[in-house]
């Protein structure tokens, strides 16, 4: 009777385990096209464990699947301001914003004007 009672606390423990492997998240990064899209996914994807990346280029919300034991929302993150874009609570060094194409500088009002609709 003790083994079947082991075996049901490992079974139940592990199933427990196993449902915190994927996190979702979401985080607000600046951006204005669709090259800004594909940078931020890139910087976000290439970060080990993110399994899902989609950025949106209306609502700047990058949201996240990934593997809350290989990494993190911070990490992720810091990927992102490498890659030169802006988060809502931290701002990309000059050197990495200065590194984007002419038409994706999100802190020029002359460039968000023109990606208006």
């Amino acid at each position: 009777m003790k083994k079947i009672m082991m075996i049901a606390v490992l079974l139940v423990g592990t199933a427990t385990f196993a449902q915190n492997k994927n996190e979702k998240a979401s985080i607000e990064v600046d951006g204005v096209c669709l090259m800004c899209k594909s940078r931020i996914e890139k910087a976000a994807i290439r970060t080990k464990g993110v399994k899902s990346a989609v950025w949106d280029v209306k609502s700047h919300e990058l949201k996240l699947i990934f593997d809350a034991r290989k990494t993190n929302v911070d990490s992720v993150e810091s990927h992102v301001l490498a890659a030169g874009h802006d988060t809502k609570t931290k701002r990309a060094t000059d050197a990495a914003y200065d590194t984007l194409h002419d038409c994706c500088r999100y802190r020029d009002s002359e460039v968000i004007d023109d990606h208006k609709d």
